[in-house]
């Protein structure tokens, strides 16, 4: 087989399976996921394409920071980095990848390395230039995600009122039709307002990103839902709360 032909056929493959593990990643199907970024995986360090090898990684680590396993979360976002140091990754990637450390960190409540982790993303963003050769698939992460990224990492940290003004900074500056993007940061944003003690403005949050799940299909954004119903168990005798509680009740049957 002519080697450029393999590497693009390979390549293609990699790209498929990884997107078909996303899709099971999702769907909550981290078993299943998990076999095919594997397969991904594979495919990628058959060709060689470290860059590539990255982005599986990422999307492993923050599968495990889903799962609760925030030391092998950071593992993954590390092991990510180097891979994308040694075949010079842009500056873009390399603060995604730094971000994904510290979604592990903050999932393991480690404030000092969830706090460097931010630093070093923030680091490698100011060194984004728009003619860096950035993979197709790292272009979505811009000033706007890197900020929200903070928020949430900052809110699972518990710290709400660092996390609220840049996750609600972030929605005003998103597009519109980011639909998907705009329910999840909704979300965040509903839970960082509960921790304040916000409890109307959670609602309202809660209730937008309620609005955009109906057109967005993601049993991930459908799941923080709930979750964040759960969240409101102690509030349920307040009237904002109650009528919420009722439409997340209805959503999930």
């Amino acid at each position: 087989m002519d080697p450029d032909y393999r590497r693009s056929l390979y390549g293609i493959a990699a790209e498929l399976a990884r997107l078909t593990g996303w899709t099971f990643f999702d769907a909550r199907q981290f078993s299943t996921a998990k076999t095919y970024f594997t397969e991904s995986l594979r495919l990628a360090r058959a060709i060689d394409d470290r860059v590539f090898v990255a982005n599986v990684l990422a999307c492993l680590s923050l599968q495990a920071t889903y799962q609760d396993r925030a030391e092998e979360a950071v593992t993954l976002a590390r092991t990510a980095q180097d891979v994308a140091r040694h075949d010079g990754g842009t500056p873009r990637l390399m603060s995604m990848l730094s971000i994904r450390e510290a979604f592990g960190h903050a999932s393991a409540h480690d404030r000092p390395a969830t706090h460097t982790a931010i630093t070093v993303a923030q680091r490698h963003f100011g060194y984004v230039r728009p003619t860096d050769d950035d993979p197709p698939w790292v272009r979505y992460f811009d000033r706007t995600k890197l900020t929200v990224d903070i928020g949430i990492a900052l809110g699972q940290l518990g710290d709400a009122g660092s996390a609220e003004p840049l996750i609600a900074e972030a929605l005003r500056s998103e597009p519109e039709t980011n639909l998907r993007g705009r329910a999840f940061h909704s979300f965040w944003l509903a839970r960082t307002q509960l921790q304040r003690g916000h409890i109307e403005a959670a609602c309202r949050t809660a209730s937008d990103a309620l609005n955009l799940s109906t057109t967005v299909d993601s049993p991930r954004v459908t799941a923080h839902l709930q979750e964040f119903r759960q969240l409101l168990t102690p509030f349920r005798s307040f009237r904002p709360v109650a009528e919420l509680d009722a439409r997340l009740m209805g959503a999930a049957g």
